[in-house]
This record gives structure tokens, sequence and C-alpha cells, in this order.
């Protein structure tokens, strides 16, 4: 049976009906990720203006329905729960600058989302994205299986673009993670990186060129700096993310068991405890699986460890 026919018909809910909200639902469409997308948001202009435009493309995309309000009763019975909803992140302002106003809005919303879609999995896109991931489980008294965020899954994106770019090979065939912190100090796991099965460290190829110690600070640097590029020249970032979450999403609602570096509680990891970050996770319908002891190296680890403790103490500020 074709993979598509095998999938049980799924509700995905985006909260948050602003440029990354809606990109999710426009990406979800294209990729056939559910049979049903609700949108919400409190500005129902802006809500039934998306959701008129969508549908407007129904024709062209696999068969599904979407439809969108101002009342959260349009989440009912939903699988998944992704939550964009929030203040955005401005020219100069960091992601943990959002902290305060974002953890606000997940103090009134968390309570209503549970009582229309108690069994859903929490999807967390909503900046800074770590901080707003520990919170809603302990808001929300969820399993931590259940609940989780986008973490690094588009920093790792554009960091194996980066290097498939220098190494003039397809991004596809290039597999490296950012893990830690969605933000300043987030870690590059350059130890572990490979290009079609050659260790990063080892690729030499004719044509092909190799990574020099330069090439690796400018990429990484261009990794960090890639959200405030985009928010300078057009406001938002809106598609890379929107690609990213319907990839999360289609790991949860098939059921794929597929390895994404997402974000969610770290219990004896590496030492690591009680705070939500980013590494390599194996995703399937029940949520967030097995957080897989990739190799560090010592510097890696140290960095990994440094970033848990300024996600912690950006949580702890904010009384949790």
């Amino acid at each position: 049976m074709p993979e598509h026919q095998s999938v049980s018909p799924s509700k995905v809910a985006v909260v948050g009906a602003g440029s990354v909200g809606a990109t999710i639902a426009y990406a979800c469409l294209l990729r056939g990720v559910a049979k049903q997308i609700a949108l919400f948001d409190v500005n129902r202009a802006k809500v039934d203006a998306e959701v008129l435009d969508l549908n407007h493309g129904l024709q062209f995309v696999p068969a599904a329905t979407l439809e969108g309000s101002d009342d959260v009763e349009i989440c009912r019975g939903a699988h998944v729960v992704v939550i964009t909803a929030g203040a955005k992140q401005k020219p100069g302002q960091s992601r943990m600058d959002l902290a305060t106003a974002n953890v606000a809005i997940c103090r009134s919303l968390l309570p209503k989302l549970q009582a229309v879609a108690p069994d859903a999995l929490l999807l967390l896109v909503t900046n800074p994205v770590d901080v707003i991931t520990y919170v809603t489980l302990k808001l929300t008294g969820l399993p931590p299986a259940r609940v989780l965020g986008s973490g690094t899954v588009l920093d790792s994106s554009r960091f194996r673009f980066l290097i498939a770019s220098r190494l003039k090979v397809a991004v596809q065939n290039v597999h490296a993670y950012i893990a830690g912190e969605h933000g300043d100090s987030e870690v590059p796991l350059w130890s572990s990186a490979s290009v079609a099965n050659i260790p990063l460290d080892e690729w030499s190829v004719a044509g092909h060129g190799k990574l020099t110690e330069r090439d690796r600070t400018e990429i990484f640097l261009d990794v960090k700096n890639a959200a405030a590029q985009v928010i300078s020249g057009k406001g938002a970032t809106n598609y890379a993310i929107g690609l990213a979450t319907a990839k999360i999403l289609e790991a949860l609602l098939r059921d794929e068991n597929r390895v994404l570096p997402v974000s969610s509680l770290l219990s004896g990891y590496r030492g690591i405890d009680d705070v939500c970050l980013s590494v390599p996770c194996v995703v399937n319908r029940s949520g967030v699986g097995s957080q897989l002891p990739i190799p560090m190296s010592p510097e890696e680890e140290a960095g990994v460890r440094a970033s848990a403790d300024t996600i912690r103490k950006a949580v702890r500020s904010l009384g949790f």
C-alpha cells in the first residue's frame, strides 16, 4: 500500500496566522501532510484572509480541507497543535528578548488548547523556542515525549546548505547537525559531520574542495546570523521554517521514526538535566523518542553544556 494511503486522516492545528503560521499551513498543503488543517488567530480579518487565499489553491495540492477562526474551538480534536503565536523578532533583537512576552501568551493560550485538543502533541515554533518548550511542559503537565520544539531543525538545514555549497555537492548528501539552543549559544557538531559517508574531516575530493578552518568559521557565522539577515531584508523568516515544520509534522503523523534535531526535555543526557534543547532525536507518532548519543568532541560537549546553562538561566529568570 502506498505510504499516503496507509496514513490515517490527521488534523493539524496551527496557532498564529502570521507569516510563519500561514507558511506552515501552506507547506503542509503542498506536501499533503494532513487531511485537515485548522488555522487559529485572534485577528479574525487576518485569519479569514489567509484561509481564503489558501483555499483558492486547493485544486493544485493533495486533497485536504483548510479552515480558520478566531475561536479556539477550530483546534478541537487536532492530532498535533503547532504554536507559532507570539511577539515576532525585530531587527537587532535576540530570540531571548522575546521570552517574557511569549511566556505570557503561553499562559493564557495553553489551557484553552488543552481543553479542545487534550490528546494532541504540542509542537512549539514560537521563540525563544527552547525556553517556550520547557515552559509549555511545565504549564501543561504533559509527558515530555508529547511536547517538542522545532529546535535546530532549521539551523541544521542552513548548516548543511552552506557546507554543500562550499563543497559543490547536493545538500541531501550532507549529514551535519547544530545542537543546543536555537540561538546564540548553539553548537556546530563538526566532528560527526559527513558527506556521502565520508567524515567531513577526511573529505578532499578533486573539484569539490576541502573545508579550511576559515571556511568553518564563516559557515557557522552565516548559520548564526541567517535569521537576522533575512529579518533585516524582509521582516520575518517564513519559508524555510515552514518547510522544516512540515517535515517535523510528517515524522509525527506518519510515524516515520525520522531523526531530527528537535528541542525536547533532556534528563541525564551527557550529564545535562532539566532543560529543553536540541540533539538528534527519533521522532514518531508518539512524539519525541530516543535522544541519540551522537559523538561529540570535548569542545562540542562543553559547548552544549554551556548552551544548556544559558537556556536554564533564562527559564529560571522567568520563574520556572
